[in-house]
Formats: C-alpha cells, sequence, structure tokens
C-alpha cells in the first residue's frame, strides 16, 4: 500500500509536469525556431487556452493503448478462466504482444497529436488526425528518432535517480544492502519521498528533451510535407526567401 501511494503520487507529479513542460516547451521551441525569444510568462499565456485539452490528450493516448492491449489479452483471460489455464496463457501472451505492437503503431501516429493541439489551436480529435496525416509515409523514422530520444532521456534520468535511490536506501532504516535484499523487507515513507523526489528531479531534466524533440518533428515533417520553412521564413522578416527555386542554383 505504500509503494503504491508513492508511485501513485510520483505519477500524478509527472503527469502535471509532463502537461505544463509540454505546453511551454512547444511555444517556446516554436518561437525560437523564428529567432524570437519569449519568456516563461509569455509563453505560459499562449499556451493556457489549451491547457485542459492537453491535459486530456495525454491522459487518452496511454488509455487508448491500455484498452487495445486488454482487448488483445481478453481472449486468453477467459479461455483461462472458463477452459484450459495453458492455453488460455499462451492466448493471452500472443494476442497481448499482437495488441503492443498494433498500440506503439498507433502511438507513434499520434504522437505529434500535442504540438498540433497546441501550435494550431485545435482539439483532442482533430490534433490526433493531424497527427497521423503528419507521420503518415515517415512512420519508421518518426518511430527511430522518438526512440533513440527516449533511450537518451531514461539513461539521464537514471543517473539522477540512482544516487537518490542509494541515499534513500541509507536513510530509510534497511541501509543500501537492503537494495539487494531478495527477501523484500519494509519500505519506509522516507524512502518513497527521498526516491520521489529523485524521480521528480530526473523527469524534470528528461522532459525537455523529449518534448523538444517531438515538437522539432512536428515542424520537420510540416516542412517536409507543407512548405512551412516558407511560412517562417516570411514570419521572421527573411527576405526573398523562397523565390530562386527556379533560377537553377
Amino acid at each position: 500500500g505504500e509503494v503504491m501511494a508513492g508511485s501513485g503520487a510520483v505519477a500524478l507529479i509527472t503527469l502535471i509536469a509532463s502537461v505544463a513542460a509540454t505546453a511551454l516547451l512547444t511555444t517556446v521551441t516554436s518561437r525560437a525556431v523564428l529567432g524570437k525569444p519569449v519568456t516563461a510568462g509569455e509563453a505560459w499565456r499562449d499556451a493556457r487556452p489549451q491547457v485542459l485539452k492537453l491535459f486530456g490528450l495525454i491522459c487518452l493516448l496511454p488509455l487508448i493503448a491500455a484498452a487495445i492491449i486488454l482487448a488483445g489479452a481478453t481472449p486468453g483471460i477467459l479461455v483461462g478462466i472458463f477452459g484450459s489455464t495453458t492455453g488460455g496463457v499462451a492466448l493471452g501472451v500472443l494476442g497481448g504482444a499482437a495488441a503492443a505492437v498494433l498500440a506503439v503503431w498507433l502511438m507513434v501516429r499520434f504522437s505529434l497529436a500535442s504540438p498540433a493541439l497546441m501550435l494550431e489551436k485545435q482539439g483532442i480529435t482533430k490534433s490526433m488526425s493531424r497527427s497521423a496525416k503528419l507521420v503518415r509515409g515517415s512512420w519508421w523514422r518518426v518511430f527511430g528518432i522518438q526512440l533513440l530520444a527516449t533511450v537518451i532521456a531514461n539513461i539521464v534520468a537514471s543517473i539522477v535517480v540512482i544516487p537518490f535511490t542509494f541515499i534513500a536506501a541509507a536513510v530509510g532504516g534497511n541501509g543500501v544492502v537492503g537494495l539487494f535484499n531478495t527477501n523484500g523487507g519494509d519500505v519506509g515513507w522516507a524512502f518513497l519521498i527521498i526516491s520521489g523526489i529523485g524521480s521528480g528531479i530526473g523527469s524534470m531534466n528528461t522532459f525537455p528533451i523529449t518534448a523538444g524533440v517531438t515538437v522539432l518533428l512536428y515542424i520537420d515533417q510540416r516542412i517536409r510535407r507543407e512548405a512551412l520553412d516558407l511560412d517562417l521564413a516570411r514570419a521572421a522578416g527573411v527576405q526573398g526567401y523562397g523565390n530562386d527555386t527556379g533560377s537553377g542554383g
């Protein structure tokens, strides 16, 4: 129960931080592309009208993935309950694995929905449709870049969290040796609080990586598909950009 409470608190803080980081970094990055500085207050004022929609989107996508995986594993669960346990387990594993592949495919297709929602001021469903349109034909490229960003972010987070874990173990009463105790033991609130602080700091250092990569991917896909660079150049006041494409240079 203590572990679940601590994990729930960390998950809630992570969700709130994810929404805030995505909202602010989307605005900051889009302005930076134009070479225009923006303060945190200006970024928040620009992002605030879309924050509730962004919160709903960030909550909806994991629920969709979980529902797909559960649907894939449900036949195996039913067979295990009303028929053969071994057959049910095998069917559940296969169905869950196939559903997980589908869930990953969908999550990549919808991965650019957050910047679409923030920058184009669209609703949740329209931003998901917009993301699918931008990712179409570039799924593997988007998947590879986001996978690499996620791996880098997790490595950075792990480096930050490890010292807090050892400190938490030392303060929590079981000592550092307790981390390697396979027989279990009590997990105190001191351990949960200190390790939760470490997780929060690790997330604070990694959110800019993942959110920034997502926004830049969104801008890059729009440049490739919709010549967004011409609009950005005009917005930035660059004279004559894109007018010499027929000169043979």
